[in-house]
């Protein structure tokens, strides 16, 4: 092995190293293929070396745009890079020393509170102020403690508990939202919540694009193996014409495919209308869907869609915002009491039920009645939720309805449009 190979994977080593600890999975295969990849194409043009090093250490979108920070960061002058890394070292230690501080403040009866340590980072990286005022919780009640100190060590906790996880999703929403918007891939897997007004157009391409692409994939797939074992002798003494009676072409029965029956609750509520609509977009678009599926609009009241509203997509916001149900408040129970008690039935054992809501709801308790007796009724009942799954343990009405149904997270078009091919 020569001196430029050894420097070579020596280089390549040290990337893959900072690489994972960015948090992106790369191993000893992935070192290798780009070692050899590299071999062929050389590693003088700068722009051919981030190409070959990203289709194969970056798997998905959300890799490929970190391994795009991460190349820039890493491959540069020695110079910069020695500043790079002084400047990470000291970011290390400031953030060092915060959780220390942190470790000190989170103390109540002389006893650490007890935290998770997600949660403890969380704290480690409020500004002063926000510490300051979880103190005054710790000073207020630090008398009462004497007195009944289970009672008040459990109520510290819980607000704390309270208050950080509150900090964490706005942490969490604030870096989702300071992502760019350069190309469809990030569109693609960008929160919903986070979609500004002017890329809504873009989106509704994007659904179009997603759509016929896994129409087309369901098309093959079914072609592949949409026939049964039965020979069609009709057809096959037809096609056996052509060849003067020769049997060349054999001709096999198709299996009949039955289109799935959906009953659309649609939560149109003042955060949740584009997301329904957005879902709506998809399902209509799906081959197997029925044309007979029906349409729900709910907020504190329900409302059946007209079919001639869902013929026009682009008009269909308009429809809703002055259909009387849009913008207020959110009761699913009588929802679905709605729908369950309509004559003829809506619901029955060929049937897909599906909810589309984020389960924040008013009277809970007549939600998961409802929900029980829509499984028993509904063939299956699927919720398409777009509240990002790692916040679903902070929602009751998450923890409480995903027992009787089948909850699918669906925060970007991405999850969507695969929640949505799942029905096909």
């Amino acid at each position: 092995m020569t001196n430029s190979s050894d420097a070579l994977y020596s280089k390549l080593s040290q990337f893959a190293d900072y690489l994972r600890r960015q948090g992106m999975r790369v191993g000893l295969s992935e070192v290798l293929d780009c070692a050899r990849a590299l071999e062929l194409t050389g590693f003088e043009d700068r722009e051919t070396v981030r190409a070959v090093l990203c289709a194969l250490c970056a798997k998905s979108a959300r890799e490929q745009r970190a391994f795009g920070e991460c190349f820039d960061r890493f491959f540069v002058s020695e110079e910069e890079f020695r500043k790079n890394a002084e400047a990470e070292r000291e970011a290390e230690r400031i953030a060092s020393e915060q959780r220390r501080s942190a470790e000190e403040e989170l103390q109540f009866n002389g006893k650490p509170i007890d935290l998770r340590e997600d949660l403890k980072e969380v704290y480690a990286q409020l500004p002063r102020e926000e510490r300051d005022k979880l103190q005054k919780y710790l000073e207020r009640y630090s008398e009462n403690l004497k007195r009944s100190p289970d009672l008040y060590e459990g109520f510290i906790r819980s607000v704390f508990m309270r208050s950080l996880m509150e900090q964490q999703m706005m942490l969490e929403d604030a870096a989702e939202g300071s992502r760019g918007a350069d190309s469809d891939a990030d569109l693609l897997y960008r929160d919903i919540s986070n979609f500004r007004d002017e890329e809504i157009p873009r989106a509704y391409q994007l659904i179009d694009q997603v759509t016929r692409r896994i129409n087309g994939e369901v098309s093959a797939r079914r072609r592949a193996a949409g026939r049964s074992a039965a020979l069609d002798f009709k057809r096959t003494i037809r096609a056996g014409l052509s060849t003067g009676g020769a049997f060349a072409h054999l001709q096999y029965r198709k299996k009949r495919r039955k289109k799935k029956r959906i009953v659309l609750l649609c939560d149109v509520s003042a955060s949740m209308l584009q997301f329904s609509e957005f879902a709506l977009r998809f399902i209509k678009s799906m081959s197997d869907v029925s044309d007979h599926s029906e349409v729900f609009l709910f907020s504190e009241t329900v409302q059946k869609v007209s079919p001639f509203a869902l013929e026009n997509m682009n008009a269909f916001g308009h429809y809703v915002r002055h259909s009387g149900v849009w913008g207020k408040g959110t009761n699913i129970g009588r929802a679905l009491e709605f729908i369950e008690s309509l004559h003829p039935s809506v619901l029955g054992p060929s049937t897909v039920l599906i909810v589309l809501s984020d389960a924040k709801t008013v009277d809970l308790g007549r939600a998961e009645t409802a929900l029980m007796r829509a499984q028993k009724l509904a063939g299956s009942v699927v919720w398409m939720n777009p509240i990002p799954e790692a916040k679903w343990p902070y929602l009751r009405g998450v923890t409480a309805l995903r027992r009787y149904c089948n909850m699918v997270p669906c925060s970007t078009l991405n999850d969507l449009a695969r929640a949505c091919a799942k029905l096909v």
